[in-house]
């Protein structure tokens, strides 16, 4: 059994080797802002779930067959106390983790322009039968599966589809959001760090399509999904 248990252990530490922080290692402020609320949830759900780990055990204990001390009332039916207790937690851990989803989400409105004193740049994005076409308007360019961001200046997004409806996804910048057919929407986001990364996010029905490097300007790499 220990050797089972240390051959789990290593395969699971070989297969998590491979993999990146994606939305736990931002690279920019919206990114940083949404994983402090998800930490904060967790730090709220966590201050419910460890102590009633914890009392459940110690119920257990104290309540053993070769404990005497332990008060037996078998005639037991309810207790207004316990009434209030069992459903006011619950109800104020919905309050605090809805409240801090609901703040947190009208501070990242994909469509609110981030606060900074460089003129960002405009990105129009076209999802296409598995590919993105990405336009510079400002530029007169456009280019396909391939993006190309400075590092420390907003990024205006505005996305459609030609087709089906798709999802643009940068784990590490942040901010999922939809294209559909006939309809817009506005995306901002920034990448503080020029380094390049590879967390892509992947599955069935999704291709990953890496930003890379501008020989001219200083860029970071990230990915978008489609599919």
């Amino acid at each position: 059994m220990r050797y089972l248990m240390l051959a789990v252990a290593l395969l699971g530490t070989a297969a998590l080797g491979g993999c990146t922080g994606g939305v736990l290692d931002p690279k920019g402020p919206i990114a940083v802002a949404e994983r402090q609320i998800l930490f904060n949830s967790l730090g709220i759900m966590l201050a419910i779930v460890i102590p009633t780990i914890l009392a459940t055990l110690g119920v257990a204990w104290w309540f053993r067959a070769s404990n005497t001390r332990a008060r037996y009332m078998p005639e037991f039916t309810y207790s207004g106390r316990l009434e209030i207790l069992v459903w006011s937690i619950p109800a104020m851990t919905v309050l605090l983790v809805g409240g801090v989803a609901w703040v947190g989400s009208h501070d990242l409105d994909p469509r609110k322009p981030l606060a900074s004193s460089v003129k960002p740049v405009s990105v129009q994005v076209v999802s296409l039968d598995w590919k993105w076409l990405f336009i510079y308007p400002d530029l007169g360019i456009a280019s396909v599966n391939h993006l190309a961001i400075p590092a420390g200046t907003p990024v205006s997004f505005e996305l459609t589809s030609a087709g089906v409806m798709n999802s643009f996804f940068v784990p590490q910048l942040g901010s999922q959001i939809y294209t559909m057919s006939g309809m817009a929407t506005r995306l901002h986001l920034q990448a503080d760090h020029p380094e390049a990364t590879r967390d892509y996010r992947r599955s069935s029905a999704a291709t990953a399509l890496p930003t890379c490097v501008s020989p001219s300007r200083r860029c970071r790499r990230s990915s978008s999904t489609n599919g």
